[in-house]
């Protein structure tokens, strides 16, 4: 390809809303334009990198065994019914009419659509496992899009789904398409990690994330300083955390103005570890909301997903202190005796221990309060750096995360809600078991340059690059540095490797910037050299130039 010829529209000024390298860089590089609040055009080099990207996800799970399918965009509203999925997805789903009226989603992924695909099929164990995957386009309504592809509202995305006759059957494909996606990642040329994570409202269990590693990503994720444990704030586990304090007799304590955490250790004199902290919510749930009490250890963080998943809800959100009083509690008081309301306690506080609580009494807490019997303990504690990793002893630490894959055991939650159905090996009906997978494909763009640029622009990867090579023409009035640059090129183009020659007429500092802003692996330089039969070749990344002698440039590639 020339650049003469090329639609490649670099610019100096980024967008005013663009904080993120990717997003900077891809725009002002002509990757991408931006038409609206989480909608882009890919221009000519974005749709190279992306065609990249999309080869490389798609070779892998080819030679997994994986089978390429395309569905619908648009999803029939009545199968999201079928499944309960309707309500829970929220806002986010966004829903449309068809001119008779009729009800459909654009879809965010597609379980219910690749179940009906199977259901009636597939009806026997022969005929399994199955794995099915598409990369297709994607639309979540997000309330606040932004940084580019990183969090847009159209997206590429690879969803995958396995269908099997047991659950040993699906793990077995679960870690095959583990190994597939670590494979994928690497080649692509990312720093990333597992983590345990939680299922969220595609529901299972087993489910783990891939994380590419970025100062800029959103996720924190928990790794352990030694070991390879690592998982998502939302799914993190430490070893229990173990203290011993004086037993007592419970007892009604009169504690004015203290309804803080440190406002109540400094009156009594004692550390917040021996405090219980409560957090008070209110619970959106698919048939009725509800006040629920979290209670947790005084030093300790509610992690809100843990505590959504333990309420059974969709989503947790504040209570005003008059919805509070309507319920029976006191704000800032809140104790565990004589609730009227549903109520957790994190597991860490089932270890015999005397505590201090709300009295759910204004102005008085209890001191000596041992947690009673009978009450519901959960996972609900946010882990801290520090802490100390379940697996192997040593500290805990925090990183941030871009979370470009997904996967999740799902076992039989869409095929029983769906109806799906196959002959087992007794001639008895069974739902099948169903893995799914997905990988974040328009969104790795973003992720490639969060990790590979610098303050000049992008450096792609070797399988991400929109072009393996690019030749820098320094002068194309020059006759002897034009013609050396053809020649390079032809030779180039003649043994497969993948390359653009900048042949415009501007200016060598020009050319050299742009080449840094977009990013190819490599340049070759064609200047005032080539009049001793030199030119250099530029590594992107290093910076570093060799000079190499014009005929002897194609065995460098």
């Amino acid at each position: 390809m020339r650049f003469s010829r090329s639609f490649i529209p670099t610019t100096k000024e980024a967008p005013k809303e663009a904080t993120l390298p990717s997003h900077i860089y891809l725009t002002r590089a002509g990757f991408i334009t931006q038409v609206s609040a989480g909608l882009y055009d890919l221009m000519p080099l974005g749709k190279r990198v992306l065609d990249k990207v999309r080869n490389v996800v798609k070779e892998e799970l080819d030679k997994a065994g994986c089978e390429e399918v395309i569905l619908p965009f648009v999803t029939p509203m009545e199968l999201w019914e079928e499944s309960g999925r309707a309500s829970k997805m929220g806002q986010e789903l966004l829903r449309i009419k068809d001119r008779k009226n009729g009800d459909f989603v654009l879809s965010p992924t597609n379980e219910e659509a690749m179940v009906d695909l199977v259901r009636g099929r597939i009806t026997s164990y022969k005929n399994l496992p199955l794995n099915l995957y598409q990369i297709n386009t994607k639309f979540r309504d997000e309330a606040r899009p932004r940084f580019g592809l990183m969090r847009g509202r159209e997206f590429l995305m690879k969803d995958g789904y396995s269908f099997h006759k047991d659950t040993e059957d699906m793990v077995r494909e679960f870690n095959l398409i583990k190994d597939t996606y670590s494979k994928i990642f690497t080649r692509l040329g990312l720093d990333f990690r597992i983590v345990d994570a939680d299922s969220g409202a595609i529901g299972g269990s087993g489910s783990k994330e891939f994380m590419v590693l970025a100062d800029s990503g959103e996720d924190t994720i928990v790794v352990c300083s030694q070991c390879e444990y690592a998982a998502n704030l939302e799914a993190a586990v430490r070893t229990p955390k173990k203290y011993e304090f004086e037993i007592g007799v419970e007892e009604e304590v009169h504690t004015p103005n203290t309804k803080t955490i440190e406002e109540v250790s400094n009156f009594l004199n004692i550390s917040k570890e021996q405090t219980i902290k409560a957090v008070v919510k209110k619970a959106l749930c698919d048939e009725e909301d509800k006040v629920v009490v979290f209670f947790v250890r005084g030093s300790d963080e509610l992690e809100e997903t843990k505590a959504t998943n333990a309420a059974g809800a969709n989503e947790l959100v504040d209570i005003s202190e008059e919805e509070m009083e309507k319920a029976g509690i006191v704000a800032g008081y809140v104790g565990g005796n004589d609730l009227e309301v549903e109520a957790y306690y994190d597991n860490e506080l089932n270890d015999g221990n005397c505590y201090v609580i709300g009295a759910n009494k204004a102005d008085y807490h209890i001191k000596n309060f041992k947690v009673p019997e009978g009450v519901t303990f959960k996972d609900l504690n946010a882990v801290q750096e520090g802490d100390i990793c379940s697996c192997c002893g040593k500290e805990l630490i925090y990183k941030k995360g871009i979370e470009v894959g997904h996967i999740f055991q799902l076992g039989t939650k869409y095929s029983e809600s769906l109806g799906a159905n196959f002959l087992d090996e007794n001639g008895k009906s069974r739902a099948f078991v169903m893995g799914t997978y997905g990988i974040g494909v328009s969104r790795l763009l973003a992720a490639i340059i969060e990790q590979h640029h610098d303050d000049r622009g992008c450096i792609w990867t070797e399988e991400s690059a929109p072009y393996a090579v690019s030749i820098i023409v320094g002068n194309s009035k020059n006759e002897q540095q034009r013609e050396a640059g053809e020649k390079i090129y032809k030779e180039l183009q003649g043994i497969g490797v993948e390359v653009i020659i900048d042949d415009r007429k501007d200016r060598f500092g020009f050319k050299m910037k742009d080449f840094e802003l977009i990013g190819f692996p490599k340049g070759i330089i064609v200047g005032k050299n080539i009049e001793d039969g030199i030119v250099e070749i530029v590594d992107r990344k290093t910076g570093e130039k060799t000079e190499v002698k014009l005929e002897e440039v194609c065995q460098q590639f």
